[in-house]
């Protein structure tokens, strides 16, 4: 995916997130993030917006504290969040190709970072706003689930802050259908007492076990990538995904991959 499509993303996705947010009403409780009721969501991701935007924007060389929250009556959270949404796409789209800045996973470069993390961060957390609403989750396309999917896996459950641990080695894959003009994608997720280790397998194909490492893995989890996406993120259930093997590390998943 190209730079240009992570911040059409972003600007599609803040948009709904700040609508359902609306439509829910600030108080309503976030069930995909228990502690969280509607102004906390907004709170969050507005000051994330506002975070990257400081990276970009400035060229900020260094790790740098969030934002203080907003201190806003709750009508006016869901503008603020618009507001702040729009500030970041601006500056993204501004940005020159070689900008310099802080980041914090591997990436071709610091633009294509930060564009491709604000994009998932939005995606997710408007899962969160319309799971708050009662409303079912607006799909991502097969691309997009694919490369958040490998984000999450290969990049934010790497790092140390992980709390997705086993006791014992045990070997997880993800397997995600293909769909028309996308092709399917697997990952071998290597589970331990230390953060996990996840690699895309090249050219895994769905269904094919020789490729895809089926044979050798402790428990597989394989659907559409759409539903993967969500269910990885812990934003909906495995309704409707296939697990197969030790059923207790999907459980597992749900439990401790939290970030």
């Amino acid at each position: 995916m190209e730079n240009t499509d992570f911040t059409e993303s972003l600007e599609r996705d803040g948009q709904l997130l700040a609508d359902a947010a609306e439509k829910a009403g600030a108080d309503a409780p976030v069930p995909t993030c228990p502690e969280w009721r509607v102004r906390d969501l907004l709170s969050h991701t507005g000051r994330v917006h506002r975070w990257a935007t400081g990276f970009v924007a400035q060229g900020l060389q260094q790790p740098v504290p969030f934002p203080e929250a907003p201190g806003l009556p709750d009508d006016q959270l869901a503008d603020w969040l618009r507001d702040g949404c729009r500030t970041l796409v601006r500056a993204l789209r501004s940005a020159p190709a070689d900008l310099s800045c802080w980041t914090f996973l591997p990436a071709p470069s610091p633009l294509a970072f930060w564009t491709r993390r604000q994009a998932h961060e939005t995606a997710v957390h408007r899962a969160d706003a319309e799971v708050a609403l009662g409303a079912g989750i607006t799909a991502v396309t097969p691309a997009f689930a694919v490369d958040g999917i490998d984000e999450l896996l290969v990049g934010m459950q790497a790092r140390e802050r992980s709390t997705m641990r086993t006791e014992l080695p045990k070997t997880l894959l993800i397997r995600a259908a293909g769909a028309a003009g996308t092709p399917a994608a697997a990952w071998t997720v290597r589970l331990s007492d230390a953060p996990p280790r996840a690699e895309r397998i090249p050219g895994a194909a769905a269904g094919d076990t020789a490729l895809s490492g089926a044979a050798t893995a402790d428990c597989v989890i394989e659907g559409s990538a759409p539903d993967l996406y969500f269910a990885l993120w812990n934003r909906r259930s495995l309704d409707g995904i296939t697990v197969t093997g030790d059923a207790g590390l999907a459980r597992l998943w749900q439990e401790r991959s939290g970030l």
